[in-house]
């Protein structure tokens, strides 16, 4: 897959409208460094996004487990 390709299907990865549509111009304005700045930038808020929800799984764990613990 292509660069432009990849690029049309940035709602594929999670990015809002105003993500795609800042890549895009990036992209269309030929700011390939920019552009590569850009998408490090929200693959990190993606991350976060990864972090907090393992936070959440981890806790939601602890709770069956305790409650498997009450049970037996």
């Amino acid at each position: 897959m292509d660069l432009e390709a990849m690029i049309g299907s940035l709602s594929d990865i999670g990015l809002s409208a105003e993500q795609q549509n800042t890549a895009k111009i990036l992209y269309g304005s030929g700011q390939n460094t920019e552009l590569i700045r850009y998408l490090k930038k929200c693959r990190c808020g993606l991350v976060d996004e990864m972090h907090k929800s393992q936070k959440k799984v981890d806790r939601i764990d602890y709770l069956i487990r305790k409650a498997e613990k009450e049970i037996s």
